[in-house]
């Protein structure tokens, strides 16, 4: 058995969940992104305790089937652009479909109807924040930081930077010296 996890995107999540599975008796095999195996039924009064705990570690249990699906897909989604550096072998149409077992326009469409915006959207505006964070570590130039997201190129980096934030990168980047040098000042 299959239950889903709302929001369990990192390994502070996962150790949550096991923690919590743990506590209660349940027992399970992979946690994955969003996913935990369930070894056994669990009772209703185990699932809804289970749910009580995770809400107060801000996650959440999951039933409806589009919202899960959407959900896998911002999971495959923000593996993609914050724990790999590895250059997808594939488009991105073609691992969702893989990975979760359905096909791309079936997922496209759940995703829009669950989130209200389309998942190379959500995608764009993840690669953007990550380059946000990236620039702000002050660790690697530009062209490292569009190489690392995939990018085809500096410039498509940029453009799309700056159609979602409203700056260049180099602009961002500069803000933030900005603001360090008022914050010495003090």
């Amino acid at each position: 058995m299959i239950i889903y996890v709302k929001y369990m995107v990192c390994l502070r999540c996962k150790l949550k969940v096991k923690e919590e599975l743990t506590k209660l008796g349940i027992h399970y095999g992979a946690i994955d992104l969003g996913t935990v195996e369930v070894l056994e039924d669990i009772t209703p009064e185990q699932r809804g305790r289970l749910n009580e705990a995770l809400l107060r570690s801000g996650l959440e249990l999951m039933d409806d089937k589009k919202a899960v699906i959407a959900e896998r897909i911002k999971n495959v989604i923000n593996e993609m652009v914050h724990d790999t550096e590895e250059v997808p072998r594939v488009k991105l149409s073609v691992l969702l479909s893989e990975k979760l077992g359905y096909s791309y326009t079936y997922l496209a469409n759940i995703f829009s109807e669950t989130k209200g915006t389309t998942i190379e959207h959500y995608l764009i505006t993840n690669r953007v924040e990550r380059a946000k964070e990236l620039l702000l570590y002050d660790e690697l130039n530009l062209t490292e930081i569009s190489y690392r997201l995939h990018y085809s190129s500096v410039a498509h980096l940029s453009a799309q930077f700056k159609k979602v934030t409203g700056l260049t990168p180099t602009f961002f980047k500069k803000l933030k010296k900005k603001r360090e040098v008022h914050l010495d000042a003090l």
